[in-house]
């Protein structure tokens, strides 16, 4: 065989491998999206706090957390495939089991198993494609992986309306979806990370921390805010008066805003640079939450929610894209490891937050917190630019 037909084989190999890596990707994000709000409504319907409905919430982003240090080592041995099966199956026996006891430390239980295999699913997936994908083709392919976790996550939401057929049905539709990608999953052939020089987990993850330390910070906030938005969004919708469907279709608004800004900040971003764009992204986006509260009527929100989702929707596949950008491939595994501890912190500290704010202070104060903690990368991603820059003329006068 030519080399040629060699190339042509590979790249069609990884063009149906990519789409069925994105497809689960997107399964998963719908069965989270749904999970977040859905789960919440029930909850607060039943008189459970909102601090406490967070606090329920935040039990997913535990599970991910405590999960995240032993994910790269099984990862390394056994390769892609396997973890990603792993994931999906406590996903799938996770939502089978929700509506058969509506308990709330029952469902704490699984909230912490969910936070265990989406962190399986989504670490393999995430490592497989940044590690196979070419550096020219990064930011633009891993935002259509993130374009593909937003359209499930968008429709997530609007598992709500199924709530009047029964309390059962939304989880029913989200296994029925996990089968149906399950079979292409079997079918590919499995891989393994490259391995790097450094051989002890400590300096795996200074060295990571010491290339590209500011670069990690989109995952902290972007997992504030999504669990925030999903969990205790809803929460504050109902206190201030608006519809359960009007809940449900801003949250997608929000997820649909990052669809449509997600591939043209990708591209964007292989241009002009990852940071620059996190920096606009992020500044704009936090100015847009904290003017929320000064809204009451649907399409003044929408149009909030839609292009706030646009600008910082993107957070955490820029953020993958930047990282790998500053780091060797052997190093990408353990970058994926922080970057879900930093999204797993911020999603458990999120929702408790969040709800401590509207039982304590008031529902607006919500989007203020929201607002200042996504604007913080924009501050400290420009002040890093200035240190830099000091740097580099000190060392040009030298």
């Amino acid at each position: 065989m030519s080399e040629a037909a060699i190339a042509y084989h590979h790249t069609k190999g990884f063009q149906k491998r990519f789409f069925i890596l994105v497809a689960t990707v997107s399964i998963s994000g719908f069965s989270q999206g749904l999970l977040l709000s859905l789960l919440s409504v029930i909850l607060d319907r039943q008189g459970v706090r909102a601090d406490f409905n967070g606090l329920s919430s935040a039990a997913l982003y535990v599970g991910m957390l405590l999960a995240s240090p032993f994910m790269e080592a099984p990862v390394r041995k056994f390769g892609y495939k396997p973890i990603i099966l792993f994931g999906m199956s406590l996903l799938i026996g996770s939502m089978i089991l929700f509506p058969l006891w509506l308990n709330f430390y029952f469902w704490i239980l699984l909230r912490f198993l969910v936070g265990i295999g989406d962190n399986a699913l989504h670490f393999a997936t995430q490592v497989w494609i940044t590690s196979t994908v070419a550096a020219n083709k990064r930011g633009r392919s891993i935002s259509l992986y993130g374009l593909s976790y937003g359209i499930g996550f968008a429709a997530g939401p609007l598992g709500l309306m199924l709530l009047p057929y029964g309390k059962w049905v939304p989880f029913a539709v989200s296994v029925f979806l996990f089968f149906i990608i399950l079979i292409p999953i079997l079918r590919l052939q499995n891989e393994k990370p490259k391995l790097g020089r450094e051989t002890h987990v400590e300096k795996r993850y200074l060295k990571v921390y010491a290339i590209a330390g500011v670069a990690l910070m989109p995952f902290f906030i972007y997992g504030f805010l999504e669990s925030t938005l999903n969990s205790i969004f809803p929460i504050y919708g109902m206190r201030t008066g608006l519809e359960l469907s009007t809940i449900s279709k801003l949250l997608s608004a929000f997820v649909i805003g990052s669809l449509i800004l997600q591939l043209p900040l990708g591209t964007l971003s292989d241009y002009i640079g990852r940071r620059k764009v996190l920096i606009l992204a992020t500044f704009s986006g936090g100015i847009l939450f904290a003017l929320v509260p000064m809204f009451h009527t649907t399409i003044p929100l929408y149009i909030i929610f839609t292009l706030a989702g646009g600008l910082v929707g993107s957070l955490y596949s820029l953020g993958l894209a930047y990282v790998a950008d500053l780091i060797g491939p052997a190093l990408i595994p353990t970058a994926n490891i922080i970057a879900t501890i930093h999204f797993g912190v911020g999603s458990i500290i999120g929702p408790y937050l969040g709800g401590s704010f509207i039982n304590h202070i008031s529902p607006q104060s919500l989007f203020y917190l929201i607002g200042v903690v996504v604007v913080s990368f924009a501050f400290f991603g420009f002040f890093s630019t200035l240190v830099k820059r000091c740097k580099n003329r000190r060392k040009t006068n030298i």
